[in-house]
């Protein structure tokens, strides 16, 4: 999943008010192949979530690299880190990213995806909630409304399972504190992203030479679809990251918002038909309850941009 970023204006080209046909297929190729994405998971799922994670980051910093090199941003990754402030909050956000992934790949592989695809729902809501509270943005009646929703809907799946949905509550505070955090961050959304794989790869490498040299590793001591499907993950990382960056700034935020909807959608049905996971009467009133509270957020978002 993704966040439209903050950049310097030296980094990124002025984002125009409209929405264009190349921006709209960049956006829609992103968000279809992070909707597709449990398939990548479910395909990995024998392997340890902890190795498939070190390997998305690994993998990730060899393709961002090269996008940056053709976009000749490879400069603005080496000024971060002459910089110990923004090198220090590049780790912070670097921290959330790498739990929001890890909690995501063990999700797919154990069977929660369609508590994933809740948690994807919720973060929204969650996020127009931090802008209140820490950013001290006052909410519109309509979101107050799809916040109280939210709440009912996480507190009847508690009570129906007896505990929190903590994988949902997981993905949904990782990557709601994640995007804040990285709208501070004043680099580019490629280099950003770049900058984050290369500092989750400095502990991840020595791990993945440590499984390898005692054969726990499953990239050069597993079958050849385990490697390539290693292989595979930074195209899967990176790719669609980076693809929504370039296409973020060619949208319309109120296209963006309601765009990002297609990927938690698609991870719903897909666990559901794909997966075969149990649709309880209780996780399905809590669904129906976030569907409304984000038609009230849609609602809401859409008369703001009008009245600016």
């Amino acid at each position: 999943m993704a966040t439209e970023n903050a950049a310097s204006p030296a980094n990124t080209p002025v984002a125009v008010n409209e929405d264009t046909p190349r921006g709209f297929a960049f956006g829609l190729t992103a968000y279809f192949m992070w909707g597709f994405l449990p398939f990548y998971l479910k395909a990995v799922s024998h392997l340890p979530p902890m190795e498939v994670l070190a390997h998305r980051a690994i993998w990730s910093v060899p393709v961002a690299g090269i996008v940056l090199i053709i976009l000749g941003r490879l400069k603005d990754v080496r000024a971060a880190f002459a910089n110990p402030r923004m090198l220090g909050m590049a780790c912070v956000t670097a921290t959330f990213i790498t739990l929001n992934w890890g909690v995501y790949v063990w999700a797919v592989a154990a069977g929660h995806a369609l508590d994933a695809a809740l948690g994807y729902f919720i973060n929204p809501l969650f996020s127009i909630f931090l802008a209140a509270v820490i950013l001290k943005e006052k909410l519109a009646p309509l979101q107050m409304a799809a916040i109280g929703l939210a709440v009912v809907a996480v507190a009847i799946l508690a009570w129906g399972a007896g505990g929190l949905p903590w994988v949902s509550l997981a993905l949904t505070f990782t990557w709601g504190i994640y995007a804040l955090l990285r709208k501070t961050l004043p680099i580019g959304p490629n280099q950003g992203f770049f900058l984050e794989v290369l500092l989750i790869s400095i502990p991840m490498l020595p791990y993945v030479i440590w499984l390898e040299a005692t054969g726990q590793g499953h990239f050069l001591g597993g079958t050849g679809f385990d490697m390539g499907m290693l292989a595979l993950s930074g195209i899967v990382t990176a790719g669609p990251l980076m693809i929504y960056a370039n296409g973020a700034k060619l949208l319309k935020l109120s296209t963006i918002g309601i765009m990002q909807y297609i990927a938690p959608t698609m991870i719903f049905l897909i666990a559901i038909f794909a997966f075969g996971e149990p649709l309880s009467p209780i996780k399905l009133t809590s669904f129906v309850l976030i569907w409304a509270a984000l038609a009230l957020y849609t609602v809401a978002m859409l008369r703001q941009l009008r009245g600016r």
